[in-house]
């Protein structure tokens, strides 16, 4: 089952039996104090940048996100989305919880975006899923509803199926559903990842979606954060999962690797063309 995206004039095929999408994380300003400043001033200039390391770096799709506390988004988000759309040539993410900013967004999104995202509330799936019908958008779901995050897989993938139901409804394709399983910290809750890779195998078998993750939750506040992180995508990656927002200018040589192992790349045609246009530096 594939999620297609679109640029300008690039296509980016989410496949859970293709190569791992990467989804760049870093235009969002929760925790990087000088993306948010950046925003406010309505200074463009630092989101270019963040836009192109990530492309560089290997990422397939940016998410793109203004939350910045007291920021018109319903002003700012199409802005930023427009200039990202003209300068670059890469499929978005656009990612709020405001309506009223995605629609906004939307309206001037060339190609066909991801929406991060709807989830099991009520006022969520009726707010959400009809502009992912009339922009003709891909969606990603996130397993919560107004009970808050449940600690089972069986209740995350009950979520999930309500989505996809509730988006049937409407004419929106399976295909265009991506489920976020949802990732959170082992700091908090040492079975936290457990829980998530058990839901990510059970939506998988139950309906053959795409399961996207937020992949670094999963290390808050613990040392050595990569190692973990990439642990986790490995595993999720085993499990069923078929794209990730994290950070492609720290873990795309390590996901061109896991789609190699998986038999996912042939003759490591992708592997090598990595490596030749992102040289390992020599360790001394």
């Amino acid at each position: 089952m594939q999620t297609i995206l679109r640029s300008k004039t690039k296509t980016v095929k989410i496949d859970p039996n293709g190569p791992f999408t990467i989804i760049g994380e870093k235009i969002n300003p929760t925790g990087r104090k000088k993306l948010a400043a950046a925003l406010q001033e309505g200074n463009f200039d630092y989101v270019r940048e963040l836009a192109s390391k990530q492309i560089a770096g290997g990422a397939d799709v940016l998410d793109v996100n203004v939350g910045v506390p007291g920021l018109d988004d319903v002003a700012v988000l199409p802005q930023v989305v427009q200039m990202l759309a003209e300068e670059f040539d890469i499929p978005l993410c656009i990612d709020t919880p405001n309506p009223k900013a995605l629609e906004a967004a939307l309206k001037v999104a060339p190609g066909r975006v991801l929406v991060n995202s709807v989830n099991g509330e009520e006022s969520s799936l009726s707010s959400v899923l009809p502009l992912v019908k009339e922009f003709n958008t891909a969606v990603i779901g996130l397993v919560m509803d107004e009970n808050g995050i449940p600690n089972d897989p069986e209740t995350r993938c009950a979520i999930a199926e309500k989505i996809i139901e509730r988006a049937a409804r409407l004419g929106i394709p399976i295909e265009d559903i991506v489920i976020d399983v949802l990732v959170l910290t082992v700091g908090a809750d040492s079975n936290a990842a457990a829980v998530t890779l058990k839901t990510v195998e059970l939506v998988r078998k139950n309906f053959g979606v795409n399961i996207n993750l937020g992949a670094s939750n999963v290390s808050f506040g613990l040392p050595d954060r990569d190692t973990l992180n990439m642990a986790f995508l490995g595993l999720a990656i085993h499990a069923g999962a078929s794209c990730a927002i994290t950070d492609p200018t720290k873990y795309t040589a390590f996901l061109k690797g896991c789609d190699l192992l998986m038999g996912r790349d042939a003759y490591a045609a992708k592997y090598i063309k990595y490596f030749r246009t992102h040289p390992v530096e020599e360790k001394k």
